[in-house]
């Protein structure tokens, strides 16, 4: 059953002639009789009784008609609503994040996106880095936060931060009064957490290697994320090695700089030849809040 089959039945049914039914619905008569016919071969039943000189609804025609009305009405206003959506569904922002630590830091340009581009509405995914970089690829995301190192090749780095290799702490471990250490002196300090990758990001992993290899296992705690790393630190039981990310740093823990460790850039990672206005405000916005939140460390435009 389709619409022009309702609008046929309720102008034959209005006018009781298939001619004038047709002038009203600007179709030809043959095209009425047709869909006329269709609708009864689909209902089962004779609608109308026709003859030379007349055409009369049969009984059960008067009961389709009780219904056929009502049937057109919901479909055009199903219609308008759909159309009304389409015009007010918002542009959707889909990004990626791979921990809590990236939700944090999409957060205050979110929140001025927000403000500012009323249109549009993030789509926030929180999944593994290597699901990441499926959705990136597929184009289910448009944007992730990650480290230049672990970038994929076909895809474009901007970047937001430069970020310092650190031993971390608790503000009264040991290894807290440094002012700035190295892996040689490390290597016989207590208990270290320690993350896999693609967690940890290459560089930083073949540095925590040299320390986790020269313990005995029971004085490393492998973590399967951040999260468990960092608490495992703010509880006091190890020190850990990490990047730096000025907003993302914890109250009560000291972050020591590593000598003879280059910084990581972290940034944007996004498909090339798939930014828009939308994407490029987001960057920009991002930037904007890193930049003020970074202190001391600076924006990496290298």
């Amino acid at each position: 059953m389709n619409t022009t089959q309702l609008e046929c039945f309720l102008a034959v049914a209005d006018c009781l002639n298939f001619s004038k039914a047709a002038e009203r619905l600007r179709l030809t008569q043959p095209a009425v009789s047709h869909q006329i016919k269709s609708l009864e071969d689909e209902l089962e039943v004779e609608l109308f009784k026709r003859s030379s000189k007349s055409v009369r609804l049969t009984q059960e025609g008067h009961m389709f008609l009780q219904y056929a009305g009502d049937i057109l009405k919901l479909s055009g206003l199903s219609k308008a609503q759909v159309k009304q959506c389409r015009r007010e569904r918002p542009e959707w922002l889909a990004l990626g994040c791979r921990s809590v630590g990236d939700l944090k830091l999409m957060t205050p340009a979110l929140d001025r996106l927000r403000r500012e581009e009323k249109g549009v509405m993030p789509l926030l995914k929180l999944v593994p880095m290597s699901a990441l970089e499926n959705l990136l690829a597929d184009g289910e995301i448009r944007m992730m936060l990650g480290f230049k190192e672990t970038a994929p090749q076909n895809c474009v780095f901007k970047p937001l931060l430069n970020c310092p290799l650190v031993c971390v702490c608790r503000d009264d471990h040991p290894l807290a009064d440094r002012a700035v250490t190295d892996i040689e002196s490390l290597k016989t300090s207590d208990m270290i957490a320690s993350c896999p990758p693609p967690v940890c990001p290459p560089s930083l992993f073949a540095l925590q290697g040299q320390l986790v290899t020269t313990r005995a296992s029971d004085r490393v705690i492998f973590c399967d994320n951040q999260e468990l790393l960092f608490t495992m630190v703010e509880t006091g039981y190890a020190f850990a090695l990490a990047v730096d990310i000025p907003p993302l740093r914890r109250p009560g823990l000291r972050y020591i700089p590593l000598k003879d460790c280059a910084p990581l850039a972290f940034g944007a990672v996004y498909n090339r030849g798939r930014t828009d206005s939308t994407l490029r405000r987001f960057l920009a916005l991002l930037e904007e809040s890193l930049r003020s939140g970074a202190g001391e460390v600076g924006i990496s435009h290298q």
